[in-house]
């Protein structure tokens, strides 16, 4: 699952037409891995001006600042650079027209948080690009399942 959290000053992001547009853009860098949607979660976390710092000052008076945090679980680049530079430049791009282009001051970083300390819906996730996650992709939800091997994603 990929986890977006989206820092972002009182006036920006502020409609929901605005905010779906991001969450279907950044959906999209997942969905054309193979990933199923619905591992995409986004949140929208707005702040007062007077509560966003960069450098130790206030931005209050500048131009607004926006903080993405993504946290990726089912897939890693672990030090695959040639990977990790596509990603990134794929970001930038999906990024830029909600934020570059609107003039905004802007910073991401991707936290790889091990997978097997996550699950869905109590459901142990099925191994990326296996058959029991591909319907996962198909019905756009978790399903119980059973993977080749033996390994199960029952609920507990």
């Amino acid at each position: 699952m990929p986890l977006w959290l989206v820092f972002h000053p009182e006036g920006t992001f502020s409609t929901p037409q605005e905010k779906q547009a991001l969450a279907a853009d950044i959906t999209t860098i997942y969905t054309s891995a193979g990933l199923p949607a619905f591992y995409v979660v986004m949140n929208f976390i707005q702040l007062p001006p007077s509560s966003i710092y960069v450098g130790g000052e206030q931005t209050r008076e500048k131009k607004p600042f926006i903080r993405f945090v993504a946290e990726h679980i089912a897939v890693h680049f672990e030090d695959n650079k040639a990977r990790q530079d596509r990603v990134l430049q794929k970001i930038d791009q999906l990024l830029k027209p909600h934020v570059a282009d609107k003039g905004y001051d802007w910073e991401y970083h991707i936290d790889e948080t091990p997978r097997g300390l996550w699950k869905i819906q109590g459901l142990v996730p099925p191994p990326f690009q296996s058959q029991a996650e591909k319907k996962w992709f198909e019905a756009n939800k978790a399903l119980e399942w059973e993977g080749e091997d033996g390994e199960v994603g029952a609920r507990i």
